[in-house]
């Protein structure tokens, strides 16, 4: 039972922190979206013993790199998608 409460507890924190964050609300969201993945390949090695084989690490890496491009990109850019 306490299981089940503290992972209520950790899923509504995980979505009003994202809400908080300064970056805007789809940008932190999208950045944590790449970091989840990250994270449950980790915990499936880490727990399932399920070993990330080669393709899982080059994805992870590719996901990093969008996450970090996503969250830490210059915004001041000439192009503009919305016009």
């Amino acid at each position: 039972m306490w299981v089940g409460i503290l992972g209520a507890a950790l899923l509504v924190a995980y979505g009003v922190i994202a809400t908080l964050q300064p970056a805007g609300f789809g940008r932190t969201y999208a950045a944590y979206g790449g970091l989840f993945v990250i994270m449950a390949l980790g915990w499936g090695w880490l727990v399932d013993k399920v070993q990330p084989d080669v393709y899982d690490m080059i994805g992870a890496a590719v996901i990093l790199a969008g996450t970090l491009i996503i969250y830490y990109a210059p915004r001041q850019h000439p192009i503009a998608l919305d016009k």
